[in-house]
């Protein structure tokens, strides 16, 4: 507590962000980010001809999108498979919520940490690990997790079966 005002400076107390007005999306939005999804390398003039727009109106409403935020990014999706990455661990992990954001960081920093999330109670974190193999997982482990006294308890589920992926975020 800060006592000169009586208010909390607990870091997760005065790091939240705004919450933002929720952004209303045309039907030509809509289906402009369904082609986007789809293929993230659609030149101007393909999302023109399967909209029936303009090339420059096209390029106009994807350049909005990105100055709105809706648009994050363009990237490549990879297979981690494809790179030895064989084992896909999810962990719920509860910490001490003092220690709550610099676990998550120090987390979030390790290379084979692909997702992380903070939860909603404030003191679970949702952590999507990618490894080479039961050997590279368990020694990840035993340097991130094992004999930290601010690490509460681990539960640990390693994926079977993709039966669904997102691929470009949510769907519209």
């Amino acid at each position: 507590m800060c006592l000169c005002h009586g208010m909390s400076t607990h870091p997760l107390t005065t790091q939240l962000p705004a919450v933002q007005p929720e952004l209303t999306l045309s039907k030509l939005d809509s289906a402009l980010l369904s082609i986007l999804v789809k293929d993230g390398r659609a030149s101007f003039a393909d999302i023109a001809r399967q909209l029936g727009i303009s090339r420059a109106h096209a390029r106009t409403r994807v350049q909005a999108l990105q100055a709105s935020g809706v648009i994050e990014l363009f990237g490549a999706v990879i297979n981690p498979e494809k790179l030895g990455k064989v084992l896909s661990t999810f962990l719920d992990v509860q910490v001490a919520p003092v220690a709550l954001e610099v676990v998550a960081q120090e987390l979030a920093d390790c290379k084979e940490v692909v997702s992380l999330y903070i939860m909603s109670d404030l003191k679970s974190l949702h952590v999507h690990v990618l490894t080479d193999g039961v050997q590279d997982f368990e020694a990840f482990v035993r340097r991130h997790l094992f004999n930290r006294p601010e690490i509460l308890a681990v539960d640990c589920k390693t994926l079977l079966t993709r039966v669904k992926h997102r691929r470009g975020g949510a769907r519209l």
